[in-house]
């Protein structure tokens, strides 16, 4: 795939707010929904998605940005990647072991086996057991540390992931209901061998941002823009859900502001209930229409919009 930038026509030094805003709007011109007969556009539509995927992402466009990943986010180095949306840790569970990422990996090994009784279990501070003069029992091997990045909608619907391990193998994994940025995750003997059976992997969550949804807890807030005779006359419009389009019914005289609720259509939470998809209608009104501006000069709108506003 070509440079990222160049597919979304943006600088190199690019706001995070004008690459969504260059993303929104050719996703808008190439969506396949509105090019049926144009395959092309479709093909167009899937790189400008996969450019944002790279640079809506602080840490894949810096590693872009530095040459150690290509168009696709494919690694141009041999090694130091997990696949599959997972990414290998350093399988000695030390600092730095984001397998290539520069980040600084923290290293779970000393908080996890402090909590859990992986180093020196025998229970007292002086490592036999107490005082039975018993030896300490052989320690586990070192805990390896993982991070996933996911997406939003994937998030949401808790939606199965795949992560690939340091021995090369590779785990699917169900995401937790309540799933957000630095959650937590413990794989079970998949971390080291050791003398006392093998450590653990954790892995650390990042949920990436998407261009048109909001997340508000449990909630996801979409501005929805609509005509002004959708507005006036009301009417019934595809909204996009994390779950796939639905329609939703714009009572007649709606105003810009408006919040309309879906219910059912937010994040999963703990306990199996989802939160709400809160849609605000935008009304859009096109610049330099001759017709709307005739069809205006025939009516006046008498009342004090502003009375409360003191003015």
């Amino acid at each position: 795939m070509a440079d990222p930038y160049s597919t979304l026509g943006v600088a190199r030094g690019a706001s995070e707010a004008e690459i969504k805003s260059a993303y929104r709007k050719l996703a808008k011109e190439l969506h396949p929904d509105k090019n049926k007969d144009n395959p092309k556009a479709s093909e167009k539509f899937s790189d400008v998605t996969k450019a944002y995927d790279i640079l809506s992402d602080k840490t894949k466009r810096g590693q872009f940005d530095r040459g150690e990943i290509d168009g696709d986010g494919n690694p141009a180095m041999p090694f130091g990647y997990g696949g599959g949306g997972g990414f290998r840790g350093d399988p000695r569970g030390q600092q730095g072991g984001f397998g290539g990422f520069g980040g600084e990996g923290a290293d779970f090994g000393d908080i996890f086996e402090g909590l859990f009784g992986g180093r020196g279990g025998g229970g007292g501070p002086f490592g036999g057991g107490g005082f039975g003069g018993r030896s300490a029992p052989p320690a586990k091997g070192a805990n390896v540390a993982y991070r996933l990045s996911v997406s939003f909608i994937d998030a949401a619907t808790q939606a199965p992931q795949r992560i690939t391990l340091a021995d090369g193998g590779t785990i699917d994994l169900k995401l937790p209901a309540g799933v957000e940025t630095g959650t937590q995750m413990r794989l079970a003997g998949k971390g080291q061998p050791g003398p006392g059976g093998n450590g653990d992997g954790i892995v650390t969550i990042t949920v990436k941002d998407h261009p048109f949804f909001v997340r508000e807890g449990a909630n996801i807030r979409l501005d929805l823009p609509v005509t002004l005779s959708e507005a006036v006359k009301g009417a019934k419009v595809k909204v996009p859900t994390v779950d796939g389009p639905v329609m939703l019914s714009i009572p007649a005289g709606s105003s810009s502001g408006k919040v309309m609720r879906l219910k059912g259509k937010g994040f999963s939470q703990k306990g199996g209930s989802r939160g709400d998809q809160l849609v605000r209608l935008m009304i859009d009104v096109p610049e330099d229409d001759a017709d709307l501006a005739k069809l205006i000069e025939a009516w006046t709108d008498t009342r004090a919009v502003r009375a409360d506003l003191g003015v």
